[in-house]
């Protein structure tokens, strides 16, 4: 599962290395939640890379009432064909989702330990994405976006079974390419990341508090290489 994660990098960065035209100015996030608006990276109808903001937190386009239905922030890899809340965003809609880094927890209830997941070393990481628009009965509309999840590589197997998708970067186009790459083709070339990508550094247990986002919230408690 993937229920918090970071993007501090500046946007000079993030857009270069998407290769996308548009030039937002958003400020570094250092504690990212779901149902927040987050930067995605998809293409157009002309096959360009653009740049948008979405809520964390996918709505199918058949849902009548959002207050009655789960904030879906992780869809299961494995399983997004055959769920009707994805099967039709991961044949036409996919993106990728920039980060820095995304939190873990582990541990028994009441004493569970953050950690702090990062690139070693550190660089911008895109996990894979779905996305849908989504209407309200008076015509709004409203753009949300889930991330994918597949079995933890062995540095997450520590703390989760569960971890974020992360692309390689020869594989974005692919991901993206929906009216050129199926959906079946797409979901063959993902799976776990490598076992050194990333290092787990725990955290002060303030990260805790979604609504805290500043720089000391990443502030280690110890160095732990899991």
């Amino acid at each position: 599962m993937c229920s918090r994660y970071n993007l501090t990098s500046p946007p000079e960065a993030v857009r270069a290395y998407f290769g996308y035209a548009d030039t937002p100015n958003f400020p570094a996030r250092y504690n990212i939640a779901p149902t927040q608006g987050i930067p995605v990276v998809l293409l157009d109808e002309a096959g360009a890379r653009r740049f948008r903001l979405m809520r964390w937190g996918l709505l199918p386009g058949f849902v009548k009432d959002p207050k009655k239905f789960p904030t879906l922030i992780n869809a299961r890899s494995e399983e997004v064909l055959a769920k009707p809340s994805f099967r039709h965003a991961v044949r036409r809609r996919r993106c990728l989702i920039p980060a820095d880094g995304f939190y873990e927890w582990t541990g028994p209830k009441g004493k569970r330990r953050p950690f702090h997941l990062m690139p070693h070393p550190p660089r911008l990481i895109a996990f894979a994405g779905l996305y849908e628009r989504w209407q309200d009965p008076r015509g709004g509309e409203l753009d949300t976006v889930t991330i994918l999840t597949c079995a933890a590589n062995r540095t997450v197997a520590a703390l989760h079974d569960r971890m974020p998708v992360i692309l390689d970067p020869e594989q974005y186009e692919d991901w993206l390419d929906a009216k050129r790459v199926s959906a079946e083709e797409a979901l063959a070339m993902i799976g776990p990341a490598a076992d050194d990508l990333f290092e787990a550094v725990e955290l002060d247990p303030k990260i805790n508090d979604s609504r805290k986002d500043e720089p000391g919230i990443q502030e280690p408690l110890q160095l732990r290489l899991l």
